[in-house]
């Protein structure tokens, strides 16, 4: 991609469009990590929790600079509205979990709601993938990162049985 060829607005708008659910998604998250979800009984290899913040800043930009690939390839294009539909559609349960989840302080509707996103992810990157491989491509460390938080969120459902 050349720079000179860039729409530093649409680039933008589409990097703020992906930041806004982690954002809305932290305010439910922020007030349940010292209460509720510090008490909790975590499965092995849990990172620090000042890591999520930096992981999910940096997957949402990865996911700013894919959507505004696709969108590059022109809305009129009927592959290009599909997949810029299933990644909204996605976007909203991937701060859908964050409610479940912390929110509502229920690993069982949580992992439900990961799954979903989980599935949504995997079209996702195919339906990007048809329309930009590296768009499909800069989705990859995404999916491997909801893989990870759903092995989270299982392991805690599991440990912490009646809740």
């Amino acid at each position: 991609m050349n720079v000179s060829n860039i729409s530093w607005k649409q680039l933008t708008i589409s990097i703020i469009v992906c930041q806004i659910p982690g954002i809305l998604g932290g305010f439910i998250t922020v007030s349940s990590i010292p209460t509720w979800y510090a008490y909790l009984a975590k499965p092995a290899l849990v990172p620090p929790n000042w890591s999520f913040s930096i992981v999910w800043t940096l997957l949402y930009l990865l996911m700013g600079i894919a959507f505004y690939i696709v969108w590059q390839k022109g809305w009129s294009v009927s592959q290009v509205k599909a997949a810029m539909s299933i990644f909204i559609v996605q976007l909203f349960f991937n701060f859908l979990w964050s409610y479940l989840f912390f929110g509502l302080q229920s690993p069982q509707l949580g992992l439900a709601g990961i799954t979903l996103l989980w599935i949504l992810i995997v079209v996702n990157i195919v339906q990007f993938y048809r329309v930009s491989r590296p768009a499909g491509l800069l989705l990859i460390p995404y999916i491997l990162w909801v893989s990870f938080a759903a092995y989270l969120n299982y392991g805690i459902m599991i440990l912490n049985p009646v809740m």
